[in-house]
């Protein structure tokens, strides 16, 4: 008896926690993590395509929307990079703001 009481307890602190991880960013815990295999996602395939640099590509993801930053050589790669972003499971949608480098 006093060992159900104990786990009914703990279940409620975990759920008050993640109840709570929810009020403060706006997404679920399971959000959250979609949007991080996302972006991990995003960077392999960047990181394989022989035409990127992807130490001057920032990628963040929110609620499936990834978000390019960085800067690149030219407006051919600008759009490659976010093509390549596109196509990767889950993204709803990309935002590319990155910056062709003027020479």
């Amino acid at each position: 008896m006093e060992r159900a009481f104990k786990m009914m307890i703990v279940t409620l602190v975990v759920l008050f926690l993640m109840t709570g991880c929810q009020a403060m960013t706006g997404a679920t815990m399971g959000e959250n993590i979609d949007d991080g295999n996302i972006t991990t996602s995003v960077k392999t395939k960047l990181a394989s395509d022989r035409l990127v640099t992807l130490s001057r590509v920032g990628v963040e993801t929110n609620n499936g929307v990834v978000y390019l930053t960085g800067e690149v050589e030219t407006a051919e790669q600008r759009s490659h990079i976010g093509s390549l972003a596109s196509q990767v499971g889950g993204v709803k949608r990309v935002v590319n703001n990155l910056q062709v480098r003027k020479n």
